[in-house]
């Protein structure tokens, strides 16, 4: 890694105001891959199937939703860089097995919150940077060297640990998570894999995991402490203080609960979808209507219908009162009119 070469050129004058934290993400990068040693290299041997890269840093910097983290309040907190493997080259059987990795259901999210406020706990919210470079690959995977990575002629890149793109990555971070977290005295939940209890005779101190965001409550300050920096040990952390913004939800301590609310993502919502019209209605739907699919003619591209209706479904885990409707229009999700 001492010989990579940073992409200083970027190809679009659009992109040169972005361009001092662009670098700075991209130095970040670099070191959590140099930390991680995810390739040694290795001799390319004949009829070994080799995956290219993308290294999109200088295509996704404010150009993709994906590549800008933005603050609960609606501004950009900073630029993201990745190197990307071209996973869609891999073969089942061949460079990758299993690649389901569970994430923790809305419901228990709901319930740990409930939980710590009947408690009164206080809840800390925490991040994981670069979170699938952790995970730890049992496939054998060959990757063409990077840009500006010199390696001898025959020679590519065997990864021993996961890059993004790859389609085990999120299997092997939740299974490297896993193991770590484990080992410091947690155990899995009977009922849901992602929530991790801690139990002991004076404390007792619950993490839950959403790929790369985890929340850590408890009635032992200390402990969770220990956890927060047994964890940094181990990984590259951030620890963002008491829940505020968590999925696109902002979560407000009142004296008598929490408060959960989508109002920035229901803004998103009609500004993607270009509605004007804000009256208030008195219900999500008109009494009586009937919707049927030979109403109408088809929509010629129903991207955006399709994108609109799922987008009011994850609207649901705090409005729960336009569930029947959203249920309505999901029928017509195949062939919408």
């Amino acid at each position: 890694m001492s010989k990579l070469i940073l992409p200083l050129v970027l190809p679009s004058p659009l992109l040169r105001p972005f361009l001092p934290w662009s670098l700075a993400r991209i130095v970040k990068l670099l070191l959590a891959l140099s930390g991680s040693l995810p390739w040694p290299r290795s001799l390319l041997l004949l009829n070994t199937p080799v995956l290219g890269i993308l290294f999109p840093c200088h295509l996704m910097l404010g150009l993709s939703p994906a590549s800008i983290k933005i603050r609960s309040d609606g501004t950009i907190e900073h630029y993201k860089a990745y190197l990307v493997a071209r996973g869609f080259q891999q073969e089942h059987g061949r460079d990758y097995d299993e690649t389901f990795a569970p994430v923790a259901h809305m419901t228990t999210v709901r319930t740990l919150i409930a939980v710590a406020f009947v408690r009164q706990w206080s809840i800390s919210q925490l991040d994981v940077k670069n979170a699938f470079l952790n995970g730890d690959l049992n496939e054998e995977v060959y990757m063409q060297s990077p840009p500006g990575y010199s390696a001898p002629p025959g020679h590519v890149c065997r990864l021993h640990r996961a890059l993004y793109g790859l389609k085990q990555a999120p299997r092997a971070w939740f299974e490297r998570f896993t193991s770590v977290i484990t080992a410091a005295g947690f155990s899995v939940s009977a009922h849901d894999p992602t929530p991790f209890v801690h139990t002991s005779s004076r404390d007792r101190t619950l993490l839950l995991l959403y790929v790369d965001d985890m929340l850590i409550t408890g009635d032992d300050s200390q402990h969770i402490a220990f956890v927060k920096k047994r964890l940094g040990e181990k990984f590259m952390m951030s620890d963002l203080g008491p829940l505020r913004y968590f999925l696109g939800i902002e979560v407000t301590n009142m004296s008598d609960g929490y408060y959960l609310s989508q109002q920035k993502y229901i803004q998103d919502i009609m500004d993607r979808s270009g509605f004007i019209d804000n009256r208030i209605a008195e219900t999500p739907m008109e009494l009586n209507l009937q919707l049927r699919a030979t109403d109408g003619e088809p929509l010629e591209d129903s991207t955006r219908y399709r994108h609109l209706v799922g987008s009011l479904v994850y609207l649901g885990i705090t409005r729960p009162d336009i569930s029947h409707a959203v249920h309505i229009l999901s029928q017509f999700v195949c062939s919408p009119t």
